[in-house]
């Protein structure tokens, strides 16, 4: 079982930056497609972002699209989401997920994902 840890959350003004980072355990971090979730207080958990473990461009909803960039460095087991030109809308708890190892056609759903984190608070004020 991967275990994830988010940080990097915290307030910050409209049109300002954060970086997220997740964290995995063990030893197989390479061999999972990764993902970022948000979820604001009422709504579903939203995907925001993932990257393949097989390679390639990351993909993102279209929310965040040109503002966010996702990253990971298999040799430190992390993945960051670098945020940018926040928008109030952008408040909600940040999520890192995982795949199950070597799964192709990973896509946007959350039943992709079965490794969670705990989550990291990101609000944008006005």
């Amino acid at each position: 079982q991967v275990q994830l840890v988010e940080s990097g959350g915290g307030l910050v003004q409209a049109g300002g930056s954060l970086r997220l980072s997740c964290t995995a355990s063990g030893r197989t971090f390479s061999t999972h497609t990764l993902a970022w979730f948000r979820q604001a207080p009422g709504k579903e958990r939203e995907f925001v972002g993932n990257i393949r473990w097989s390679g390639g461009s990351p993909d993102y909803a279209d929310s965040v699209k040109g503002r966010f960039t996702i990253s990971r460095d298999n040799a430190k087991s992390t993945v960051d989401l670098q945020m940018n030109s926040l928008k109030p809308e952008d408040t909600a708890v940040y999520y890192c997920a995982a795949a199950a190892p070597f799964k192709l056609s990973v896509g946007m759903s959350r039943s992709s994902y079965v490794y969670w984190g705990q989550g990291t608070q990101v609000t944008v004020s006005s």
